[in-house]
């Protein structure tokens, strides 16, 4: 599988979460993309609901990384490189830690350091199209 396409609207969204979490069982790193109001942190809020987590999602913009715990006590990351300088200061806050921690990770803005993220990451693009969310995602490396 190279390449997965889905719209959906708010009022399908936990399906869409559900059918993207069994499209990429197994893979650990999620990486969004996509504009400002693109549904990046709603989609992420719907796949953390999805893992039966009652936590509060919200985008981890200051804090750079927000944890959630599920119902089965598994730790989510969530996290926001919107703010981040270099990878240097991604090192230095110690994000690659929790990226290497063997938890699943959602990451928004990854481009602004792509070169601390290991290569079997999982592209996510948003695109808002009328009333509707578009995701294209792909595997980087198989």
């Amino acid at each position: 599988m190279n390449l997965w396409t889905h719209t959906f609207s708010l009022d399908n969204i936990a399906d869409a979460a559900q059918l993207f979490l069994n499209e990429f069982s197994g893979a650990r790193i999620f990486c969004f993309s996509g504009d400002l109001g693109s549904g990046k942190t709603t989609f992420i809020a719907a796949l953390v609901k999805a893992f039966k987590s009652e936590d509060m999602v919200h985008s981890p913009t200051f804090s750079l990384v927000n944890e959630y715990l599920t119902i089965d006590g598994n730790r989510l990351y969530h996290f926001d490189f919107y703010r981040l300088k270099s990878d240097e200061e991604a090192f230095e806050s110690g994000l690659m830690e929790l990226i290497d921690s063997g938890n699943l990770c959602f990451i928004e803005w990854p481009t602004r350091a792509l070169s601390i993220l290991p290569e079997d990451f999982i592209n996510v693009e948003m695109h808002v199209e009328g009333n509707n969310r578009k995701m294209i995602a792909k595997k980087l490396k198989e």
